[in-house]
């Protein structure tokens, strides 16, 4: 165990008076990250007619950022532990900013991923330094507790609050309005943040890993690849097989290179402890269920249910809602209940909510869904600031960017994997209720590409074609679309029951007696 130093920090009385200020800062600069998340899914099928972006397409502009912010999320907290968590989150803070104007100008689908992937190295450097900075300035374990449910209750309103600001953008301005909104924010944050947030450091902390961001990112965008890939290549093709398979040997390389790194990104001590390892897995499968179960609905609420941008954005807020109105509370249910049955139970509330959708079909309207979306939106809440506190609770002071950045990492790498899971799901179904009725047609490649690449694109042929052909073609796409949302979501159920067990089984219920620091390292077995 190596020794730590004292975090380079305000005297404690300025700390006090302004502690509460800066989360205010750093929360609704923050916002914009959870904000990003919602507006864009809203906009997905928007995409589908202005870009004429496919399915997998869409997987690639939602994945992309998911894929570069897990990726350089632990080298960032590494980078803000080092040289400062203030700098580093103001840095991200513009570039998030100048990557939004870039995607909000993109000309062709290829554009908007490549900007995507640039808005994700700014939410990298900003996430991990924000709940750095948060678990440095609140010492007290009761405020920090209220603090992160605060830090957890902001990121819900962002979700709450994206679906309905992305309605309203997409109904007065063009697609690209859902990425502008970002700027103004980011200006804002980075003068507040120079004036108002406390800079902290570890004066000795381990220099960057960019030999571990580099295996990280190649190992996950591999296999994402090959996933989301796969339904248009063929689950069983070579290409993606090896793909697959290449991911998770580099993904090994990053993890044994970890191990032998005099300078790691990820200490991967900390996973001994099931405080930290459990909690982690627990935030990723919620993670899976949630974004994977969004990416779809969005496009049902649209092209299945007609509604239009903006009455999906209303729509999807009791999923938002109730996760931000859940979330505060979950730490005051956690000192009543323990982890362990908080965590579990949300995960088993989500896996719930999930089977309820997954039952959905063509003749379902928004009130048979709306108690699922309710569910999942309930069992979120509970488990992430739960899962957080219990994550956070187990690092010593020195390493709380590396930790905020692996609860970061579990967070997108979880929602990248539902995302590239549920819509390879989705489109492998889909294409295969869709391709033996439209072979005997012969229809031109283009348009064929076009309507097994998405739901809207078969449906804007229908609408070409009209008469009882384009009725017919219509509903066999709603239908086939339908039932491939419904596998990718019963898989997602299944995850998170699985994540649930894993919960009650493994996760201790109270946290040790002995001093955090000591929890990463191998010692008596944590209390259950």
């Amino acid at each position: 165990m190596r020794d730590v130093p004292p975090t380079a920090a305000a005297p404690e009385g300025r700390r006090a008076g302004n502690r509460w200020i800066a989360l205010v800062v750093l929360c609704v600069s923050l916002l914009i990250v959870s904000l990003d998340n919602t507006i864009l899914n809203v906009a997905l099928p928007t995409l589908v007619k202005e870009l004429e972006a496919t399915t997998t397409q869409l997987q690639w502009i939602v994945d992309a950022y998911a894929l570069v912010f897990a990726g350089l999320m632990l080298v960032s907290g590494s980078s803000a532990d080092r040289f400062g968590r203030r700098r580093v989150f103001t840095t991200g803070l513009a570039l998030f900013g100048a990557a939004s104007a870039w995607a909000a100008y993109s000309g062709s689908v290829e554009m908007l991923i490549a900007a995507r992937a640039g808005m994700g190295v700014g939410a990298a450097m900003m996430m991990p330094a924000t709940l750095s900075i948060i678990t440095d300035v609140f010492r007290d374990p009761g405020e920090r507790r209220r603090a992160i449910g605060i830090w957890a209750g902001t990121s819900g309103l962002g979700i709450a609050i994206g679906p309905v600001a992305g309605g309203l953008l997409l109904e007065r301005f063009w697609w690209g309005s859902v990425f502008w909104v970002n700027i103004p924010v980011a200006l804002i944050g980075l003068v507040c943040a120079q004036l108002l947030v406390p800079d902290s450091s570890n004066a000795r902390a381990l220099r960057p890993d960019p030999v571990g961001a580099a295996l990280s990112i190649a190992g996950l965008g591999l296999v994402l690849w090959a996933i989301i890939e796969a339904p248009v290549r063929g689950w069983t093709s070579g290409v993606v097989l090896g793909a697959g398979g290449a991911g998770l040997v580099v993904l090994v390389c990053f993890a044994l290179w970890e191990r032998a790194s005099s300078h790691p990104m990820l200490d991967l001590g900390f996973f001994r402890a099931r405080r930290f390892s459990i909690a982690t897995s627990s935030v990723s499968l919620a993670m899976f269920g949630l974004f994977g179960a969004l990416f779809v609905l969005t496009q049902y609420l649209q092209f299945g249910l007609g509604y239009t941008a903006l009455e999906t954005g209303v729509r999807i807020l009791p999923v938002a809602g109730l996760l931000a109105v859940v979330a505060p509370l979950s730490p005051v249910l956690v000192r009543w209940a323990g982890t362990k049955t908080v965590v579990g139970t949300g995960l088993l509330v989500v896996a719930g909510g999930l089977w309820q959708l997954s039952g959905a079909d063509t003749a379902s309207a928004y009130g048979d869904v709306l108690g699922g979306m309710m569910l999942l939106g309930l069992g979120a809440g509970l488990v992430v600031p739960a899962a957080l506190d219990s994550l956070m609770g187990t690092l010593p002071p020195g390493d709380t960017g590396v930790g905020s950045a692996t609860n970061g990492v579990a967070v997108q790498l979880g929602g990248a994997l539902g995302v590239a899971i549920v819509g390879s799901l989705l489109t492998t179904r889909y294409q295969d209720r869709m391709g033996p009725p439209l072979r005997p047609y012969r229809l031109p490649q283009d348009v064929s590409d076009s309507v097994l690449g998405s739901l809207g694109g078969a449906l804007a042929l229908a609408d070409r074609v009209g008469g009882t052909a384009g009725r017919m073609l219509a509903t066999l796409a709603r239908s086939a679309f339908v039932s491939g949302m419904g596998l990718g979501l019963l898989v997602g159920a299944a995850v998170a029951a699985g994540g649930a067990l894993l919960a009650f089984l493994a996760l201790p219920s109270r946290p040790s007696r002995q001093h955090p620091a000591a929890a990463v390292h191998p010692g008596p077995e944590e209390p259950e």
